[in-house]
């Protein structure tokens, strides 16, 4: 199995930047945690704060997968909800 390489964007809504950041930072110690994970890193858009992106390495998508159906993602999503203006998720294969 392949390494995949996660990009996922999450755009907060005005009035909810500081909720979503905080929420996003308590995924980061849970996830790198998990089996499967080679990088979880959060970065904030230096122009528009609201903007967030994850950049991920995972050992292969079966374990990415097992990541998404976890409970720390399950209550994430329960707290940010409403928060969030833009959530997209891109799969991606590094090129040799």
């Amino acid at each position: 199995m392949s390494k995949l390489t996660i990009i996922a964007n999450i755009t907060a809504k005005p009035n909810y930047i500081e909720l979503v950041k905080s929420e996003l930072e308590r995924l980061i110690p849970i996830t790198r945690a998990e089996v499967g994970c080679i990088q979880y890193d959060l970065h904030q858009d230096n122009d528009n704060p609201a903007h967030f992106m994850f950049y991920e390495n995972w050992e292969s998508r079966e374990l990415w997968q097992a990541h998404m159906n976890n409970q720390h993602l399950k209550d994430y999503v329960a707290a940010t909800d409403g928060a969030v203006e833009v959530f997209t998720v891109h799969e991606m294969t590094q090129m040799p």
